[in-house]
């Protein structure tokens, strides 16, 4: 079994304590009962968000956190669609909620536009970001969280393609164009597809329309693409299925950042293990609930990062996976 390295165990009474001081001082609607709520904003659907509220939970029980007793979650999913994500984000607002979860860069800015209530976020940028926060060390502002190294870790990915790919000449990647980190991500990707002498086919998503994803496959198989990045996101990741489907009936494996992906029939992901930082996230969730300023809590990174292999997905595609794969997976399906 996998050990888990996560926050230190905080001590009951300490916590519940904390929590009974800013209840005292934070507005009374942001309690139900008495008790804080922290809202759950997803831009994508509810079935996607499931393993990291999940997981945030299970962080929650290690910090001696009760849910409806020391704090009440308030989920909400977008499905992908950015105008009802705005009327969420302005519902949990006018609750209000004492803090916010947002998982990835797109819901942080979103909400952090029409409030100063605090933010624990999983998945920002690696650096300081003008619009999110000053610094790592000491973020300022309301922003606080994780970063997921976003495209640091292309060359990783495609490290192994090459693997598993020898003869392939053109990679392709999909990513969302509306927002501008993950606008960077799909470029920086590009830019190592490039450095590693093969041909990148970058491909773009605006909106959940099937439409729009057939018409990009169409071109990435057009291209010539063995394989495709797709870079995290929330548009991505609601699309998921629908992408694999896609992919698997033109021929072009999928690559991907979690395995959640893989589970449903990419080929392979690497990545960061991103429950596992929505579990860390309780403890962020716990000290803002305590007093602490978002702002003063320094921006964490993965301490997990996870390769998965679908090796039913390879056998319908002839692919034959390395060995020196196989021997470093964390997760084989099969």
């Amino acid at each position: 079994m996998r050990s888990r390295i996560g926050p230190p165990r905080l001590d009951r009474r300490t916590v519940l304590a904390g929590l009974a001081s800013v209840g005292a001082m934070a507005p009374a609607r942001a309690q139900l009962g008495g008790v804080p709520r922290v809202g759950f904003m997803g831009f994508a659907t509810a079935e996607s968000d499931a393993p990291s509220i999940a997981a945030f939970r299970e962080g929650m029980r290690e910090q001696g956190l009760v849910e409806g007793q020391s704090l009440v979650v308030e989920p909400r999913h977008a499905g992908g669609d950015v105008t009802v994500a705005a009327r969420m984000i302005d519902e949990l607002v006018r609750l209000p909620v004492a803090a916010f979860i947002a998982p990835g860069p797109a819901a942080v800015r979103s909400i952090k536009r029409v409030t100063t209530i605090p933010i624990v976020a999983v998945g920002l940028p690696p650096a300081g970001d003008a619009e999110l926060f000053a610094t790592v060390s000491r973020p300022g502002g309301s922003v606080t969280g994780f970063s997921t190294f976003g495209e640091d870790l292309s060359g990783k990915r495609i490290e192994i393609l090459r693997e598993v790919f020898p003869h392939s000449q053109v990679i392709g990647i999909l990513h969302n164009a509306a927002d501008p980190i993950f606008r960077d991500w799909g470029l920086q990707t590009e830019t190592a597809i490039r450095n590693a002498g093969l041909t990148p086919a970058r491909q773009t998503v605006r909106s959940t329309s099937l439409t729009e994803l057939a018409e990009q496959f169409s071109i990435l198989k057009a291209r010539g693409a063995d394989a495709v990045i797709v870079i995290r996101d929330f548009l991505t990741h609601s699309l998921r299925a629908d992408i694999v489907k896609q992919a698997h009936a033109l021929g072009i494996s999928v690559v991907a950042e979690q395995n959640l992906f893989v589970e449903g029939g990419a080929l392979l992901s690497y990545g960061p293990d991103i429950p596992d930082l929505f579990r860390r996230s309780a403890g962020h969730i716990g000290r803002i609930l305590r007093g602490t300023p978002p702002g003063d809590i320094p921006i964490e990174f993965p301490i997990r990062f996870e390769l998965a292999l679908n090796l039913n997905t390879a056998r319908t595609f002839g692919i034959a996976i390395p060995q020196t794969i196989l021997a470093r997976a964390d997760e084989v399906i099969d």
